[in-house]
């Protein structure tokens, strides 16, 4: 797999060479984050090939950028440093992640768990980001068409779950699918009052860490064709 990704890497010119994406580890580094393996597998991944052509040569910018249907690809450090929130507490063998979106923070997921499931409620970008996890050869990933609100309840209990979109609440169907001990990443608030929050679920009830000012797309309700 490694191997096959690093393929896709080399095909770039300029925006995708290997000095920029290390510049973006480096910095991703110096802004805090610092699991290995996580780094790794964001200097790995190839951003560029989820978002559109016109877009590639920002691929490595350290922001968010649009994929259409109002939608956006998390800047790389907020994936980076979700990813590392839900591995603190040690490996994740299933993890549920709500809003595929383009399929990219569900790539690097995939290379860190065993098992990735992710919801979208927009069919055609999820389309899409099963094409992309198809060409790198990421085959550890289950998706569901639904909302994003209801989880994936047939296939709960979860060890993680990572939220790509704000909720006016945290909602009760993702916290009743959180195993014991289990770990769920997700934005909370409304409008310009966002706040990213770690939520663990303990023997007597879910303790609930606030982490800091967040700005993300809404978690919306309803399938959307």
């Amino acid at each position: 797999m490694a191997r096959e990704q690093d393929d896709l890497l080399r095909r770039g010119i300029g925006m995708t060479s290997q000095r920029t994406r290390e510049r973006l580890i480096q910095r991703l580094y110096d802004e805090g984050l610092s699991n290995p393996q996580v780094l790794e597998v964001i200097r790995r991944t190839p951003r560029h090939l989820f978002v559109d052509e016109a877009l590639a040569h920002r691929a490595y910018e350290d922001t968010a950028l649009p994929i259409g249907h109002n939608q956006t690809i998390s800047q790389p450090y907020m994936v980076a440093r979700m990813s590392e929130l839900l591995l603190e507490a040690g490996p994740l063998d299933k993890v549920m992640e709500i809003g595929t979106g383009s399929g990219y923070q569900t790539a690097v997921l995939s290379q860190l768990v065993e098992r990735v499931f992710s919801v979208e409620r927009i069919k055609v970008l999820q389309d899409r980001a099963k094409e992309r996890l198809q060409e790198l050869n990421l085959r550890n990933v289950v998706f569901r068409w639904g909302d994003g609100w209801e989880g994936w309840p047939a296939l709960a209990p979860y060890n993680g779950i990572i939220v790509t979109a704000v909720a006016t609440d945290i909602p009760q169907a993702l916290l009743d699918q959180l195993a014991p001990g289990g770990r769920m990443v997700i934005p909370v608030g409304a409008g310009e009052v966002q706040q990213l929050m770690l939520i663990i679920r303990e023997e007597h009830g879910f303790a609930r860490h606030v982490l800091g000012a967040v700005r993300f797309v809404p978690l919306l309700n309803g399938p959307l064709a």
